[in-house]
Protein backbone atom coordinates (compact mmCIF):
# COMPACT_ATOMS: atom_id res chain seq x y z
CA UNK A 1 0.00 0.00 0.00
CA UNK A 2 1.50 3.50 -1.16
CA UNK A 3 0.78 6.41 1.73
CA UNK A 4 -2.00 8.11 0.13
CA UNK A 5 -4.39 4.81 0.54
CA UNK A 6 -4.27 4.57 4.14
CA UNK A 7 -4.70 8.44 4.16
CA UNK A 8 -7.96 7.49 1.91
CA UNK A 9 -9.03 4.89 3.63
CA UNK A 10 -9.10 6.37 6.92
CA UNK A 11 -10.31 9.20 5.53
CA UNK A 12 -13.45 7.47 4.15
CA UNK A 13 -13.84 5.17 7.14
CA UNK A 14 -14.33 8.33 9.26
CA UNK A 15 -16.82 10.75 7.00
CA UNK A 16 -19.24 7.09 6.55
CA UNK A 17 -19.24 6.24 9.74
CA UNK A 18 -18.38 9.25 11.97
CA UNK A 19 -22.14 10.14 12.43
CA UNK A 20 -22.64 6.28 13.97
CA UNK A 21 -20.20 6.14 15.87
CA UNK A 22 -20.93 9.99 17.72
CA UNK A 23 -24.30 8.56 17.62
CA UNK A 24 -23.64 5.64 19.59
CA UNK A 25 -21.10 7.72 22.11
CA UNK A 26 -24.17 10.27 22.66
CA UNK A 27 -26.20 7.24 23.80
CA UNK A 28 -23.08 5.30 26.28
CA UNK A 29 -21.77 8.28 27.66
CA UNK A 30 -23.48 11.51 26.97
CA UNK A 31 -22.95 14.60 24.98
CA UNK A 32 -20.08 15.48 27.26
CA UNK A 33 -17.87 12.71 26.75
CA UNK A 34 -18.89 12.01 23.00
CA UNK A 35 -16.38 13.95 20.88
CA UNK A 36 -13.42 11.86 23.78
CA UNK A 37 -15.27 8.68 22.93
CA UNK A 38 -15.54 9.25 18.83
CA UNK A 39 -11.78 10.66 18.85
CA UNK A 40 -10.40 7.69 20.89
CA UNK A 41 -12.36 5.00 18.65
CA UNK A 42 -11.03 6.77 15.60
CA UNK A 43 -7.33 6.58 16.74
CA UNK A 44 -7.61 2.82 17.77
CA UNK A 45 -8.99 2.77 13.36
CA UNK A 46 -5.95 4.66 12.29
CA UNK A 47 -3.51 2.72 14.35
CA UNK A 48 -4.95 -0.42 13.31
CA UNK A 49 -6.21 0.30 9.80
CA UNK A 50 -4.97 -3.19 8.97
CA UNK A 51 -7.16 -5.14 11.38
CA UNK A 52 -10.58 -2.87 10.57
CA UNK A 53 -13.06 -5.23 8.48
CA UNK A 54 -14.55 -4.87 5.37
CA UNK A 55 -17.91 -4.01 7.39
CA UNK A 56 -16.13 -1.80 9.79
CA UNK A 57 -19.43 -0.42 11.93
CA UNK A 58 -19.75 -3.23 14.32
CA UNK A 59 -15.75 -3.17 14.65
CA UNK A 60 -15.56 0.37 15.10
CA UNK A 61 -18.92 0.12 17.74
CA UNK A 62 -17.12 -2.37 19.77
CA UNK A 63 -13.93 -0.47 20.00
CA UNK A 64 -16.11 2.76 21.04
CA UNK A 65 -17.71 0.06 23.62
CA UNK A 66 -13.99 -0.66 24.85
CA UNK A 67 -13.26 3.06 24.77
CA UNK A 68 -16.34 3.93 26.82
CA UNK A 69 -15.60 0.78 29.66
CA UNK A 70 -12.07 1.48 29.54
CA UNK A 71 -11.75 5.44 30.02
CA UNK A 72 -15.00 6.13 31.82
CA UNK A 73 -15.92 4.53 35.54
CA UNK A 74 -19.28 3.44 35.96
CA UNK A 75 -20.87 6.00 38.05
CA UNK A 76 -19.55 9.01 36.03
CA UNK A 77 -20.74 8.05 32.76
CA UNK A 78 -24.37 6.61 34.04
CA UNK A 79 -25.02 10.03 35.80
CA UNK A 80 -23.47 11.80 32.97
CA UNK A 81 -26.10 9.72 30.48
CA UNK A 82 -28.86 9.85 32.84
CA UNK A 83 -28.47 13.69 33.23
CA UNK A 84 -28.83 13.28 29.27
CA UNK A 85 -31.47 11.67 28.99
CA UNK A 86 -33.23 13.53 31.44
CA UNK A 87 -32.37 17.18 29.23
CA UNK A 88 -33.88 15.36 26.10
CA UNK A 89 -37.01 14.55 28.21
CA UNK A 90 -36.75 18.60 29.39
CA UNK A 91 -36.64 19.48 25.91
CA UNK A 92 -39.12 16.97 24.42
CA UNK A 93 -41.94 17.73 27.07
CA UNK A 94 -41.93 21.32 25.88
CA UNK A 95 -43.28 20.76 22.75
CA UNK A 96 -46.95 20.16 22.36
CA UNK A 97 -47.09 17.54 19.51
CA UNK A 98 -48.06 14.36 20.51
CA UNK A 99 -45.28 12.60 18.66
CA UNK A 100 -43.01 14.21 21.25
CA UNK A 101 -44.48 13.64 24.56
CA UNK A 102 -44.01 9.91 23.14
CA UNK A 103 -40.65 10.38 22.82
CA UNK A 104 -40.46 12.10 26.11
CA UNK A 105 -42.11 9.02 27.30
CA UNK A 106 -39.95 6.62 25.80
CA UNK A 107 -36.78 8.98 26.77
CA UNK A 108 -38.09 8.32 30.34
CA UNK A 109 -38.45 4.79 30.27
CA UNK A 110 -35.02 4.11 28.52
CA UNK A 111 -33.55 6.48 31.21
CA UNK A 112 -34.64 4.13 33.91
CA UNK A 113 -33.25 0.80 32.34
CA UNK A 114 -30.31 -0.75 33.13
CA UNK A 115 -27.10 -0.21 31.10
CA UNK A 116 -27.50 -3.16 29.36
CA UNK A 117 -30.57 -2.97 28.19
CA UNK A 118 -30.47 0.30 27.29
CA UNK A 119 -27.15 -1.35 24.95
CA UNK A 120 -29.10 -3.93 23.53
CA UNK A 121 -32.04 -1.29 22.41
CA UNK A 122 -30.01 1.24 20.53
CA UNK A 123 -28.20 -0.46 19.42
CA UNK A 124 -30.47 -2.26 17.27
CA UNK A 125 -32.92 0.74 17.31
CA UNK A 126 -30.82 3.90 16.96
CA UNK A 127 -27.70 2.26 15.52
CA UNK A 128 -29.68 0.22 13.21
CA UNK A 129 -27.53 -2.81 13.24
CA UNK A 130 -28.90 -6.46 12.76
CA UNK A 131 -28.87 -8.90 15.63
CA UNK A 132 -25.66 -10.42 15.03
CA UNK A 133 -23.78 -7.20 14.08
CA UNK A 134 -25.09 -5.67 17.74
CA UNK A 135 -24.11 -9.19 19.45
CA UNK A 136 -20.59 -8.74 18.16
CA UNK A 137 -20.39 -5.39 19.47
CA UNK A 138 -21.86 -6.62 23.02
CA UNK A 139 -19.47 -9.55 23.13
CA UNK A 140 -21.76 -12.24 22.86
CA UNK A 141 -23.20 -14.82 20.77
CA UNK A 142 -26.06 -13.83 18.36
CA UNK A 143 -28.71 -15.81 20.85
CA UNK A 144 -27.14 -14.77 23.90
CA UNK A 145 -28.03 -10.67 21.92
CA UNK A 146 -31.61 -11.79 21.07
CA UNK A 147 -32.51 -12.73 24.43
CA UNK A 148 -30.73 -9.39 25.99
CA UNK A 149 -33.32 -7.91 23.29
CA UNK A 150 -36.04 -9.18 24.62
CA UNK A 151 -35.62 -9.15 28.00
CA UNK A 152 -34.82 -5.35 27.06
CA UNK A 153 -37.71 -4.95 24.88
CA UNK A 154 -39.50 -6.30 27.59
CA UNK A 155 -38.47 -3.99 30.66
CA UNK A 156 -38.95 -0.89 28.34
CA UNK A 157 -42.30 -1.72 27.46
CA UNK A 158 -42.89 -2.12 31.51
CA UNK A 159 -40.62 1.43 32.20
CA UNK A 160 -43.33 2.59 29.94
CA UNK A 161 -45.90 1.80 31.24
CA UNK A 162 -45.19 2.85 34.71
CA UNK A 163 -44.19 6.39 33.29
CA UNK A 164 -47.83 6.62 32.04
CA UNK A 165 -48.94 5.41 34.89
CA UNK A 166 -46.92 7.99 36.72
CA UNK A 167 -48.17 11.10 34.28
CA UNK A 168 -51.79 10.01 35.03
CA UNK A 169 -51.50 10.52 38.46
CA UNK A 170 -49.25 13.60 38.63
CA UNK A 171 -50.86 16.35 39.79
CA UNK A 172 -51.64 19.18 37.76
CA UNK A 173 -49.64 22.62 38.94
CA UNK A 174 -51.13 26.05 38.42
CA UNK A 175 -48.61 28.59 38.27
CA UNK A 176 -48.81 31.04 40.92
CA UNK A 177 -50.09 33.71 38.56
CA UNK A 178 -53.04 32.30 37.65
CA UNK A 179 -54.14 32.22 41.60
CA UNK A 180 -53.83 36.40 41.24
CA UNK A 181 -56.11 36.38 38.55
Amino acid sequence: MTHAEPNERFTALYRTHYRQVYAYAVSRAGRKLADDVVGDTFMVAWRRLDAVPAAPLPWLLGVARNVVRERFRDDIRQASLAAELRAWVVEAAGDVADGVAERAAMLAALAALREDDREALTLTAWQGLSAKDAARVAGCSTATFFVRLHRARKRLEQAMSDTATAERHRPVRIPEQEYAR
